[in-house]
């Protein structure tokens, strides 16, 4: 089987292919440090697609060039975790020499592009340079829609196949798809939050907040609804924390002028400190999802990771990546910047998620020819990427 290396991880590996972040039992450690646990899903999903012997981490920061020596003796290909990679800010450290020192293939597992709300995304030359070795070195490059798609070519790397994300595939059933329950049926659902949001990406944060804070308290007044977050350090401190680092985090968001005037009033302060759930460990939150007839919200990952375990899900969109996502899959979406009001009625329709379902079973395909055709060792089926009658429906 394949020995791989990883550039750019997400948390340590256990049990083969399971990821947690470093050191995940002692939570002092890190409580105070902002890690988007979402990262973790990708790099764990795509461990779980793939076949492999044994797997280590690529260092690009500062190396041994000896070492690197080394390492392209010892495996035969690196992954490059699926991630918001192409934009203005990215720092690629010594990727550059390391990359070509190793002259090994670089498997770009569905990296994605960002756009800014005003202007051209403008990539610098490191990261240009970057992805064109990256593509010099393998059939294709892997990326999670046609925006980032169009973002490549626009930098003259054409080799690029569409695969959305690892985490959509990680229970790797080429069949599975969404069948909705009756809505009157649904009790346990999950909302993932994101509050912290940047205005480069985000063209109103006053809108992304409060209408964060209106869904968080319809859909919780509403269902018996468990908050998840992904990594924000007051969030993680409601979870974890002290009694004293729990008063300190609801402290720290009433002083945040953005949180305190748009988003957290006493319902939703209530709710944090009831219902809010995080981990540092990847099959927590699968665990999580597969109790809940629902998963709906903010974060990208969090919502996947219900989706790939056959639960519901609905996107609220609000930058180019959420938008992109949700095209590459046909995931029912809500824009809210669109000034429109959001109706859960409207959205469980079966028709919807059938276009999900079809949408699914197609990027799966895509998926498993951007492994083969790399020469990955990975555990996929085959399929035509045609929808087979076991997942089509006649609208």
């Amino acid at each position: 089987m394949a020995r791989v290396l990883v550039m750019i991880p997400s948390g340590e590996v256990y049990d083969h292919d399971s990821v947690r972040w470093y050191q995940h039992s002692n939570v002092q450690r890190s409580i105070d440090h902002y890690h988007n646990i979402g990262d973790a899903f990708v790099f764990d999903s795509s461990l779980k697609l793939m076949n492999y012997e044994k797997q280590a981490e690529l260092p690009i920061m500062n190396p041994n060039m000896d070492h690197i020596d080394r390492l392209r003796e010892e495996y035969d290909y690196v992954i490059l975790r699926g991630s918001n990679y192409v934009h203005q800010h990215m720092d690629w450290t010594d990727a550059i020499p390391v990359l070509k020192r190793l002259g090994l293939p670089v498997i770009a597992f569905g990296i994605g592009a960002q756009a800014p709300v005003e202007g051209q995304l403008e990539l610098s030359d490191q990261t240009k340079t970057v992805l064109k070795v990256i593509a010099d070195s393998t059939a294709s490059v892997g990326v999670r829609g046609a925006y980032s798609a169009q973002v490549m070519s626009d930098i003259g790397i054409k080799n690029v196949r569409i695969i959305g994300c690892p985490t959509a595939f990680r229970r790797n059933d080429p069949e599975m798809r969404i069948e909705l329950p009756r809505l009157d049926e649904v009790r346990n659902i999950g909302i993932t939050i994101r509050r912290e949001v940047s205005p480069t990406y985000a063209q109103d944060i006053e809108r992304y907040l409060t209408f964060h804070r209106d869904l968080v308290k319809e859909m919780a007044g509403r269902f018996d609804a468990t908050l998840m977050a992904q990594g924000e350090v007051e969030e993680k401190k409601l979870v974890f924390g002290t009694d004293d680092q729990k008063e300190e985090a609801i402290a720290a968001l009433k002083a945040n002028k953005w949180a305190s005037d748009w988003y957290l009033d006493e319902t939703v302060e209530k709710l944090y400190r009831e219902r809010m759930f995080y981990s540092d460990v990847v099959a927590d939150y699968e665990s999580l999802v597969r109790t809940k007839e629902l998963v709906l919200g903010y974060r990208l990952h969090g919502n996947l990771m219900a989706m790939a375990n056959g639960v519901p899900s609905i996107y609220f969109t609000y930058d180019s990546r959420t938008v992109e996502f949700a095209e590459t899959y046909q995931i029912p979406s809500f824009d809210i910047f669109s000034g429109g009001k959001f109706r859960l009625e409207d959205y469980w329709d079966q028709a919807l998620f059938d276009k999900y379902n079809q949408a699914w079973y197609r990027t799966y395909g895509e998926m498993y020819l951007f492994l083969t055709e790399n020469g990955v060792d990975h555990k996929m089926v085959e399929t035509d990427k045609q929808v087979p009658d076991s997942v089509r429906r006649v609208a």
